[in-house]
């Protein structure tokens, strides 16, 4: 009796492990296919603000001296962002310091010959038809250093979400096409990966400049192309 119940048991043993390779192997001819494409969303739109680095750097023979003229001359830049309609938020200290000057000659000891100060801000300019003036009141104040110009999106996130939309409706309508052209049925998106997504953040630079007649400096910002890249698996479906 007991020879009888082992002999049934490992032949039970043996059908099961004959049978595991077979059911292992049923996936594969169940292996989902896809139609997998590349999507692309644009959307333009002109940029709604600026920012521009301004400041003064100025030289004298003794620290104190430097930072005095510089501090004069930064507060009427300032005076002049201020009543060119910048508020006081939209102007930050970027970078201040006060720094000995050199002079050297061949074979001598560099020879101390007096000290530069500097003082630079960042500027946000929210009245864009106005950034050309800002600009020229700036160098008109004092302003040494001037540059960096960026031309921005408050919400660059919400354009890029139109873009996104796009790049979704692109996909579909390319995959469709292949469903089509293949002669079977288009099914869910299976799964979406986005590659790339481009907001513009190119810095102009603008140099101070110098002219004889009181002509404003011509700045535009034209508009900004903002992009999304993704590719997309659908389904194809059973028919």
């Amino acid at each position: 009796m007991v020879r009888t119940i082992f002999v049934w048991a490992l032949s039970a043993l043996i059908a099961a492990a004959l049978a595991a390779p077979a059911k292992a192997q049923q996936p594969q001819s169940e292996r989902q296919t896809e139609i997998i494409v590349t999507g692309e969303g644009r959307i333009s739109a002109a940029p709604d603000y600026a920012e521009i680095t301004a400041g003064v750097t100025t030289r004298a023979k003794t620290a104190k001296e430097a930072t005095d003229g510089n501090a004069r001359l930064m507060a009427a830049v300032i005076a002049a962002l201020r009543d060119g309609g910048v508020a006081q938020k939209d102007i930050a200290t970027t970078q201040f310091s006060v720094q000995p000057v050199y002079t050297t000659q061949s074979n001598t000891e560099p020879k101390l010959t007096g000290f530069s100060a500097s003082n630079q801000v960042a500027v946000t300019i929210r009245q864009m038809d106005k950034v050309g003036d800002i600009t020229d009141r700036m160098v008109a104040a004092g302003a040494t250093n001037i540059g960096n110009l960026v031309f921005l999106h408050s919400d660059a996130s919400k354009l890029l979400d139109q873009a996104r939309e796009a790049a979704v409706a692109d996909a579909r309508r390319k995959a469709e096409l292949y469903a089509r052209a293949s002669g079977v049925g288009l099914g869910k998106v299976l799964w979406i990966n986005e590659t790339s997504a481009y907001a513009p953040y190119a810095p102009l630079e603008v140099g101070v400049m110098f002219r004889a007649k009181a002509v404003e400096t011509p700045i535009t910002s034209g508009e900004d192309t903002l992009r999304v890249a993704i590719t997309v698996g659908f389904d194809i479906a059973h028919q």
